[in-house]
């Protein structure tokens, strides 16, 4: 069989039968068998081309599944690009012992099925055989199938009891590993955490983004020193398996750590500062005032001038000649002169 996608795939007859049977494959784009036979004389071949019957762009497309919380599914697809308006399609859902049937709850957009629901996985086995045909009353409608591998297609719940304990410096973020539909080890598990910070009167932080691996006892040591502002966390898990695509699965609620209003604790304690600083200069600038006050009331006596001791006694000849001429004896002077007279007696 020659696949176009897998290429050649040779199998023998089993105990000379004439008829083989081949594994679960899909064959929506067609394949090309070839049978060879061999003989003693010579060696025959016949090809058998095998193909999808139906108008071209008919068939469903987009299709996917995945399996969530455990014990569910959901499987979408969209109407083919050249499907007719009254297209109608159809799931049918093969496990790997070959029991089938058929989807039990379809999702609907204007009458025609474009989803299947799930709430019984116990027919599901490790890889199973989707086959999406469909109908028309205009023209063929072509099929799509696909091999999906259950363990390839579950999306994990997030992780479980998620816990947070602070040190005074650092915190420890503890969390339980989700439950899966198929046994898992804990190494084909891995997390994703966000960290970030919550501020009420700053603009939110771009939060932190840590990849934690299954088998690190499902716990993270985030550093962070007191007083320790409020965070959030939140936790999804993912499949290590697939490092491309880990499919990861939803976000947990984000679980607080931290100070409830750590911006108003600094303010508060801006505003005890400044408080204090300004309480410190009063009271210097008073202390400083009276002891001013104080020593002004005492002022020292003056001390009597001894000019007998003196260390620059003073110049006599220097302060008479400091007076002027007119001061001492005038030049000219009338002398006035008193001559006494005797006085005669009085006659009777």
């Amino acid at each position: 069989m020659l696949h176009p996608d897998k290429g050649p795939i040779s199998l023998k007859p089993w105990k000379k039968e004439c008829r083989c049977v081949f594994p679960d494959c899909a064959l929506h784009q067609g394949v090309t068998l070839t049978v060879t036979v061999n003989t003693s004389q010579t060696q025959v071949s016949e090809k058998l081309v095998y193909t999808n019957p139906g108008g071209e762009g008919t068939a469903a497309q987009n299709f996917s599944c995945f399996i969530y919380n455990v014990h569910f599914m959901n499987c979408t697809w969209a109407p083919g690009r050249a499907a007719p308006d009254d297209v109608q399609y159809f799931l049918y859902i093969r496990d790997s012992k070959k029991r089938e049937r058929e989807c039990p709850r379809y999702v609907s957009d204007s009458g025609t099925h474009v989803g299947c629901h799930l709430d019984d996985l116990s027919g599901l086995t490790s890889y199973n055989y989707f086959l999406v045909n469909g109908t028309s009353q205009t023209t063929g409608i072509q099929f799509f199938d696909s091999v999906l591998r259950s363990k390839q297609i579950e999306r994990y719940s997030p992780p479980a009891n998620i816990s947070v304990q602070c040190k005074p410096s650092s915190c420890l973020i503890r969390w339980e590993r989700p439950s899966a539909h198929f046994r898992l080890d804990d190494r084909d598990f891995q997390y994703e955490l966000v960290i970030q910070r919550q501020s009420r009167t700053q603009p939110p932080e771009y939060p932190m983004r840590i990849e934690v691996p299954g088998d690190s006892q499902n716990q993270y040591i985030f550093p962070s020193l007191e007083p320790r502002p409020k965070h959030t966390v939140k936790i999804r898990t993912g499949d290590a398996r697939d490092a491309q695509d880990p499919r990861w699965g939803a976000w947990s609620r984000p679980v607080e750590f931290g100070s409830e209003d750590p911006d108003a604790g600094v303010v508060h304690v801006y505003v005890l500062i400044v408080l204090g600083t300004l309480g410190c200069a009063l009271a210097l600038g008073c202390l400083v005032k009276r002891f001013l006050r104080r020593h002004s009331l005492f002022q020292p006596v003056p001390r009597i001038k001894d000019k007998l001791n003196d260390n620059h006694p003073t110049d006599l000849q220097d302060v008479w000649e400091e007076f002027p001429a007119g001061a001492g004896k005038a030049e000219h002077e009338e002398v006035v002169t008193v001559q006494e007279v005797d006085r005669a007696p009085v006659s009777g």
